[in-house]
């Protein structure tokens, strides 16, 4: 999550558990959310959507939108003022030695 703090983004919540799925973390920056998948990988792995299950896919769509009810985002009610441009799923790879590949917008939600 450091690496994401440098780049802007502020965290909002981690290992946030609702709507049948776990998000690792929620991540904001100029009104866009992310959210963040975090998976281990060998170094040989190839980066594909196919990291992240369609199990998975299922379970972090539900959390997704139980946190952003949660928050109001989905009622209509008024976050903080700044309206949400772009919510989406960002996978992080990270292979043994600790590199991060991230791919953005990884999937639909």
């Amino acid at each position: 999550m450091a690496e994401l703090a440098t780049q802007g983004w502020t965290v909002l919540a981690r290992n946030w558990r609702g709507g049948g799925g776990e998000l690792d973390a929620v991540v904001r920056r100029s009104g866009e959310i992310r959210f963040v998948e975090v998976k281990l990988r060998d170094l040989d792995d190839p980066l594909s959507d196919e990291a992240v299950t369609p199990s998975k896919r299922s379970k972090l769509r539900g959390a997704a939108r139980a946190w952003l009810l949660a928050q109001g985002a989905l009622s209509g009610a008024p976050n903080d003022g700044e309206p949400e441009r772009e919510v989406c799923f960002l996978v992080a790879m990270v292979d043994p030695g600790g590199r991060i590949d991230w791919v953005d917008d990884a999937f639909d939600g």
